[in-house]
Order: structure tokens, then sequence, then C-alpha cells
């Protein structure tokens, strides 16, 4: 894609705002909560469905809303994707962005109460939780080191015991560890996004932890919040006596540890994007190959 020549509100500049390599983070915890209903034989493909959506939606509004209040503040630099990222002040104007915040979050809410008859009325709770912390994460949590928290609560712990509660009406042990799983796992998508941008968030006054610890700590963190997820998985379905759920997530550990080794030689600057897009694959990878132990358990 020739990111020189977008017009401002076109097709490609929404698709470059919806940023596609982060949504499989949206997905990962909705397939490994659908793969224990699955394993557990009290899948329901329709709160699936919504949940799914409902995910889907309200992680393209957190990204329209982190470009609108970047680009609000003046912290946009063009060595993220391409000479400049798609944000209010660039492809898509500051109006066109918050229509398209309103829009989004309007559309996961409306979702988010079709679930209501499938949990209750506390689903209400979470879903605006939901909505507070995607504008919490880039006004406030992204500047004092908490974004991993974070989505290690909202990308893990909540998407995937939701999942499992919406079909089988309890919580269990596999569940919570399980988004503790997602939640590590899911979390190197920012870690690499934040070792990339360490200097332009030092500039800006973001204290992430790549900032806070350094670029050293960052790659290492990386690599140990994959592997510390697999084994997770890996340990609790063998406890629960499921052979290929204990052993098909150890796939995963492969090409993350390749894109740990590619992401050191590379290190620094725009070329760190092609790591972001191969940690996307791998978390979806990791989803998937949960979802093909619980069928084959």
């Amino acid at each position: 894609m020739d990111e020189t020549q977008i017009k401002t509100n076109s097709a490609r500049a929404w698709l470059l705002a919806a940023r596609p390599k982060t949504l499989a983070a949206a997905a990962v915890p909705v397939i490994t909560g659908m793969a224990l209903g699955i394993g557990d034989g009290c899948f329901k493909w329709q709160p699936v469905v919504l949940c799914l959506i409902f995910a889907f939606t309200m992680q393209m509004a957190a990204n329209f809303i982190n470009d609108l209040l970047d680009c609000l503040r003046g912290t946009d630099r063009e060595d993220r994707l391409g000479p400049r990222r798609a944000c209010a002040s660039g492809w898509v104007t500051t109006r066109a962005m918050r229509l398209a915040i309103a829009l989004t979050l309007c559309i996961a809410c409306a979702f988010g109460l079709l679930l209501l008859r499938y949990g209750g009325w506390w689903l209400v709770a979470v879903g605006a939780a939901c909505v507070v912390f995607a504008f919490l994460y880039t006004t406030f949590m992204s500047y004092c080191g908490l974004g991993d928290v974070l989505v290690l609560v909202f990308f893990g712990f909540v998407p995937v015991i939701c999942t499992y509660y919406l079909q089988s009406g309890t919580v269990s042990l596999a569940s919570i560890v399980y988004g503790a799983a997602c939640g590590l796992v899911i979390d190197t998508l920012l870690v690499v996004n934040n070792f990339r941008d360490a200097e332009t968030d030092r500039l800006s006054g973001k204290r992430t932890i790549i900032v806070l610890f350094g670029k050293r700590f960052g790659s290492a963190l990386y690599l140990l919040l994959g592997l510390a997820g697999v084994m997770l998985v890996t340990i609790t379905a063998a406890i629960e006596g499921k052979a290929m759920g204990a052993v098909l997530p150890l796939f995963y550990a492969l090409p993350h540890i390749l894109a740990w080794r590619a992401m050191q030689r590379i290190w620094q600057g725009s070329a760190l994007n092609s790591i972001l897009a191969r940690t996307s694959a791998d978390m979806m990878l990791f989803a998937l190959l949960i979802l093909a132990g619980a069928l084959l358990s």
C-alpha cells in the first residue's frame, strides 16, 4: 500500500486508522473462551459471535480514540506505520474521527446489550468498564506504565472469562488461567509496539515499561511473556488430562522465539513493524492451537 498517496477520509485511510495488525488481539481471547466451551461440552455459537463482534468494534474504537487523542496532543510521529499514521490530523479529519468513535462505540454497546439475555444485567458494568478504559489508556494509563495491566485485564481475564461464562453459566478455574495466558501473550503486541516507539514515547512523556526499564528489559519481557502464556495453558490442560490441549499450544513457542530473535536483530526503527505483524500472526496461531486442542482432546 502506497501511504504517500492516501486521500483524506478514503477507505485506505480508514483501513490504516483501524490498525488491522492489532485486531487479532480482539479475536484471540474470544476464540480461547470458545475453545474452553467446546472442551467442556457447553459451546453456544450465538454468544460467541456476539462477543467477537463486540470485541472487534471495541478494539477499533480504542484505536480511533488513541489516534485522535495522540494527534490532538501533537505526539504523532512519522516513524510508526509509514510516512504518517492514519489519524485525525493526517488522513482522517478530526470531525470524521469523532463520528467514527461514536459510531463504533454505539455498535459495540448495541451488540453488548444483546448479550444480556445470556449473562444478565451485570454485563452492563463490564461493557461500561471497557468503554471507560478505552479512553483511560490513551489519557492516563499509557503515561504511567499501566498499559500492560490493562492488556492483562481487558484482553485476558475479562474476554476469556466472559466468553466462557456466557456459554456455560459459570466461571471455571481453567477460564481464569487461560485468561491470564491470553493476557500475557497479547501483551507481547503492546511490548513490541512500545519497544519500537521507545524514543518518541520518552519525548512525549509516555512512561511505558520500555521507557522505564530500557529496551533490553523490553526484549526479555517480550520473550518471557509468550513463553509464560503457553506454559500456563500446557500445564493446565495436562492437569485436566487433555493431551492434545497440552501439546498443540507448544507449537506457538518456536515462531514466538524466532520473532524475538528477529526483533533483537532489527532493534529499532520502522523495520520493527514486521515484528508487529509477526507477533499478531503468532497470537492468532496461539488461539487456533488452543481451539484445535479442544476439538481433538
